[in-house]
């Protein structure tokens, strides 16, 4: 399947957006999460245009072709997706869907403007407050890299040794996942132009902004959402804990066999379909 390479003129500048599938499909954004960019999930965009879905796959704030510049508040990167809906779908509503830093920005995005969003996908994250709740100690061990990440020279750290630590990152946390080195390159050149920004993403988590989104998470979501996620992810333990008090909509959770924390990339043809499943059926 062929993409087109986008740009759209937004607020906080020039975001740059791969599309493709059915022009007269179903709206949909895919957000994609640290650390990676939309060219990586080209198979699994291109498996949604084939389920009769028009897809629009941007490159988010602080990720080089799009603005590297902050802030990088949930607010913030929320305002960025409404703004793009704006423009590439205006008066009908999308299907969203995040991976990752993705999938945090999509619980922020349905709890703030639900009209705007016909149902909802995350992958590999849960419900913030969920993932908040419950602090085990294996996961914070698998969580070390936040705390590296609010380091001054961190920046430096990730980008050492052609971003060793990131290729490191993707093998932890998808264990049988390998990456075309066609593919890895062009991460990696998008990672260096895009340094230190993607770690701000982390920083602001603990800046004072973070409570007024924990204040919106705390409102059930009213938007029909799926959650998936991969029984082999090295980055996030799939949910223990019955967090249906956080959803007042139409809601599922699927954990999928035999694929790590970049689950739609290891598995494009499955995962999509698997969405498309969700999708038909009546709420």
């Amino acid at each position: 399947m062929k993409f087109e390479h986008l740009t759209f003129d937004l607020p906080h500048g020039t975001f740059h957006a791969l599309q493709g599938g059915d022009p007269n499909g179903q709206p949909t954004l895919v957000l994609h999460g640290f650390p990676d960019h939309p060219p990586t999930a080209k198979p699994f965009l291109a498996e949604l245009g084939r389920r009769g879905r028009h897809v629009v796959a941007p490159w988010l704030r602080g990720y080089a072709p799009s603005p590297t510049a902050g802030p990088f508040d949930m607010a913030a990167l929320t305002g960025d997706v409404l703004a793009l809906i704006d423009r590439w779908s205006p008066g009908r509503a999308v299907e969203l869907i995040g991976h990752d830093w993705g999938g945090a920005v999509t619980y922020d995005v349905c709890v703030t403007a639900p009209e705007r969003i016909k149902r909802a996908v995350t992958l590999a994250f849960p419900h913030p407050l969920t993932f908040l709740s419950q602090p085990r100690l294996a996961q914070l061990r698998r969580s070390w890299y936040m705390g590296l990440f609010q380091l001054p020279g961190s920046g430096w750290i990730v980008s050492a040794r052609d971003l060793a630590l990131i290729d490191h990152l993707w093998r932890q946390w998808s264990p049988s996942l390998w990456l075309d080195p066609t593919l890895q390159a062009e991460l990696h050149e998008t990672l260096r132009a895009s340094m230190p920004a993607p770690l701000r993403y982390y920083r602001g988590l603990l800046r004072p902004a973070m409570l007024g989104t924990m204040r919106r998470l705390s409102q059930p979501i009213t938007t029909p959402l799926l959650q998936l996620h991969g029984s082999d992810d090295g980055c996030i333990f799939p949910q223990q804990v019955n967090d249906r008090h956080r959803f007042a909509g139409p809601h599922a959770l699927e954990v999928v066999p035999d694929v790590g924390h970049f689950l739609h990339i290891e598995a494009p043809e499955a995962i999509a379909e698997r969405i498309a499943a969700w999708a038909s059926r009546p709420y």
